[in-house]
Parts: structure tokens; sequence; C-alpha cells
């Protein structure tokens, strides 16, 4: 077994399995954890003894995202930190993608933003009752990144769009109806199930389902299938300002709450947001990727609302960011344009 204190890693009669290992810190992403990842990924799939991967967390999490705090706590001053950060996380998400043999995720737990990237790219994602699934970057002044542009606009009607502006909070059924995931299954059968992985043969992709088949069930109704007609109407709308409006008019408990949400994220974030998902939905994943990392690498250039979002959320928890600007009307179409530019420093190369 090779091992460090942040991500342990293993091969267990064909299975490669990966484990994160910072429970304190819900299994957040720093730059050594991917590139430890994608390298050992790397080795794995030119491997013929390793048949199948698996990803799991330690402790309440599966992934809780990536580590932004420390990204932070440098300013922009230190953006080639971040930039640094996000090209290995990026290339990591992309070997995810283009891993040629079974990947199986256990999203046991807390699972958001980076969490997403680690898992959702592969080939299988095992959801539990402890499942909690999010991308919320619009609260911290960022974007829902990770291929966050590739997964969200081809969910089930404008669900990755209602995700990924109000940041909202889902269980496993919610997952399954929207299209994020392969299976549910109850958290005490997942000891089993890797037992099952460990000791058949695991050398398709077939094989795989026919294991997860014994073990998993049926979940919960998905609760948002009540409201996926609001959704699909307000955030089937043309801008953001026409979404806010929209759910404005709505009399709904539903709706009010989707507008509170968003009223309360970044407005450049928003904007952001809505044009990353359409272009998105044209783009395969490399290209989304790329588009990602020339955004994240604009807001990590300048003192912008991703300083002040993460500083807010998750250092000062005061929960109180002063967005820049503070009104939609006054995030320009000019400025939203700027972010999708080459990063200076040059394309992300996968």
């Amino acid at each position: 077994m090779t091992q460090n204190e942040e991500v342990c890693f293993k091969v267990k009669s064909g299975l490669g399995i990966i484990r994160l290992n910072r429970p304190k810190a819900l299994n957040a992403l720093n730059i050594n954890m991917c590139r430890l990842i994608d390298e050992k990924l790397q080795k794995w799939q030119e491997d013929d003894a390793v048949k199948a991967a698996l990803i799991e967390g330690g402790g309440r999490a599966f992934c809780a995202g990536g580590d932004v705090k420390s990204l932070v706590m440098g300013g922009p001053e230190n953006a080639a930190a971040g930039q640094a950060f996000f090209q290995a996380e990026y290339k990591m998400n992309a070997r995810i993608f283009h891993f040629p043999k079974p990947y199986i995720a256990i999203l046991d737990g807390v699972t958001m933003g980076g969490g997403a990237g680690i898992s959702l790219h592969g080939s299988h994602q095992i959801v539990t009752e402890n499942t909690l699934f999010a991308m919320p970057e619009s609260s911290i002044g960022l974007i829902p990144d990770v291929g966050g542009s590739y997964f969200l606009p081809h969910l089930v009607g404008k669900m990755g769009l209602y995700l990924g502006l109000t940041g909202a909070r889902i269980r496993a059924a919610d997952m399954l109806y929207m299209g994020l995931g392969s299976a549910f299954m109850k958290a005490e059968k997942i000891t089993d199930f890797k037992a099952a992985l460990i000791e058949e043969d695991i050398s398709s992709g077939e094989d795989i389902d026919r294991i997860i088949a014994r073990f998993a069930e049926a979940p919960e109704d998905a609760a948002l299938d009540e409201f996926r007609d609001i959704i699909d109407a307000a955030f089937g709308e043309e801008t953001v300002e026409d979404i806010i409006d929209h759910l404005e008019a709505v009399d709904h408990g539903f709706a009010r709450a989707a507008l509170t949400d968003i009223q309360g994220k970044s407005k450049m974030s928003l904007k952001l947001i809505f044009e990353q998902l359409r272009r998105g939905e044209g783009l395969d994943l490399n290209d989304c990727l790329k588009m990602e990392y020339n955004i994240v690498s604009h807001l990590t250039s300048v003192q912008s609302d991703f300083y002040r979002g993460v500083r807010a959320v998750l250092i000062d928890k005061t929960n109180n960011p002063k967005w820049q600007p503070e009104r939609l009307e006054d995030v320009s179409s000019a400025s939203v344009a700027d972010h999708f530019k080459i990063a200076s420093e040059g394309e992300l190369i996968l």
C-alpha cells in the first residue's frame, strides 16, 4: 500500500483503490492530492493487472470540493498558485473522463464542487442515503468548474442551470432523477460491494453493472420532480434577469426560495455561470475545462468576488460577502466576455 497523509492508494485483486484521507477538511482537494491521483491513474491505465479503479472518502464526506481557502489567503498577488492548482485539478478531471477502464466513485457523504469532478466523469457513481450534493460556487464568487460546463447542461430539463445558479443542495434521489449517478445503495452495503469487486471479474463495465445490480435498490421519490415545471419554465428564460423576473411572478414557495438563493449570490458569478453553461452545452469535456480555466484564471488574477466570497463564507464565516458590483444590471456584457478570453499565461494543456 502506497500512502501519504492526504490520499492512499492500493491495488487488491485487480481493483485499484483511492481513498481520500483528509477527514477534518472533509477531504477537500489540494494540488498535491490532484497530482498524486492523476499520476496514479496514468500508471493504472497502462497496467494490465489493474482492471478497474475505485475512489472513496474517509469520514463523513466523500469530497467537499477544492481547498480554495489556501488559495485565497495569498491574494491575487499569489495568483500563480491558484492557477497551478486549477491546472492540476482539471488535468486530473480529464484523466478520469478518459480513463479506459471502469472507474467507480462511492459518494457516501458530502460531495460538492471538486468532489463532482473526481466522481461524475468516471463510468460509475454510487450514491447513498448519506450523499449530499451541490455545486455551490456561486456563493463564493466562483463558477461550477471541474467540468460543470460539460455535465450540468446535459441534466434533465433545466436542472443543471438551476443547480449552478442557486447552489441548491440535493440528495441521492434527486441526483439520480437529474442524471447524476448510476445507482443508489445503502451505506451499510458498501463494504460487501467492495468485497465483491475484489473477489469477482471486473474486466468490463458490464461486469461492474452486474455487481452493482446485486447491491443497489430503488431510491425514494425525487423531491424535485414536484417542481420540475417551475424549474424548467423559470430557468429556461433567456437571461439571468428574465429568470429572476419569472421567479418573482410565480406565487409558490419553491419559486420564492429559489429566488432568495439567487439574489444572495455573486452577481458576476451568476452572469458567468449562465454564459458558461450556454457555451458548454456544445463543447466536449476538454474544451469545457479549457474554458473554465480561462474563467478561473481571470477571477484569481484580480481582487474579484472569488476572494471576497471565500473569505466571507469559509474563512471569516460572516456569510455576508460584499459583492462587486452589487447589482446584476451593473455586470456588463463586456466584463463577462473578458473572462472567456485565453488566460494571460496561456491555454490549459490537457
